[in-house]
């Protein structure tokens, strides 16, 4: 079973979801609503309405090249900034108690990766999942597969997947290595260095997962964790 987040890690996603200067503040007081359980976790957890998580901007290729958060560079780095370039992604929008969210986001991934293989169409990078709202009973988070290619014209591949883009623009990415429920000790890591930085956050934040961990308790999950910056 999943254990349950703890109000460290709930506090800063809901920090993060509506402002990043409450952030230190809010780990101490009783989980409000998260920014960010990987995340995302994480991720601090951002993650109020993310127009960026599958809030999709709408940037194309063709800028320059901005390296996705799969690519973005040595390992261990804390806060090192980056620039996510938004791709093509199929997606499922849900909500989870913070009981479950390590596997409601594993289920979520898997949905929409059958309808991406069913349509046809190829998953390129990491499975990500992006937090977009917190309350005192769970996240509202996007599970996305980022893919090769959107079919033209179309806008989803079932009621429930849906088609758009990772989020994009200058981002600082954190590294949690061990299991997901150990995940929070790093969110309090990431609030005390973006307090001490000074940093001026976005309400999005984006965990993705960079192998494929069955359970919250495996120490061998990990995960990047992307704060994107204002």
């Amino acid at each position: 079973m999943v254990r349950s987040l703890t109000r460290a890690h709930a506090a800063w996603i809901a920090c993060a979801l509506f402002t990043f200067a409450a952030a230190a503040s809010a780990q101490q007081t009783p989980a409000p609503t998260p920014a960010a359980p990987s995340a995302a976790a994480p991720s601090p957890t951002p993650a109020a309405s993310p127009s960026a998580p599958t809030p999709a901007a709408t940037p194309s290729p063709g800028a320059a090249p901005a390296p996705s958060p799969s690519a973005s560079g040595d390992s261990g780095s804390m806060g090192q900034t980056i620039e996510l370039a938004a791709r093509p992604a199929a997606y499922i929008e849900a909500k989870a108690g913070r009981d479950d969210v390590y596997s409601a986001i594993l289920d979520a991934i898997a949905a929409v990766r059958a309808e991406v293989a069913k349509a046809g169409l190829k998953l390129v990078d990491h499975p990500i999942a992006v937090f977009l709202e917190a309350d005192d009973t769970g996240f509202t988070f996007r599970a996305e597969a980022p893919i090769a290619a959107a079919p033209e014209g179309k806008t989803q591949l079932s009621d429930t997947v849906k088609l758009g883009e990772t989020p994009v623009g200058k981002a600082m990415r954190f590294e949690h290595r061990g299991a997901y429920d150990d995940i929070d000790a790093t969110y309090e890591a990431i609030t005390a260095y973006l307090d001490e930085k000074g940093v001026d956050a976005q309400d999005v934040f984006v965990e993705e997962y960079l192998n494929d961990v069955k359970s919250p308790e495996d120490p061998n999950l990990q995960v990047d964790i992307y704060v994107l910056l204002k």
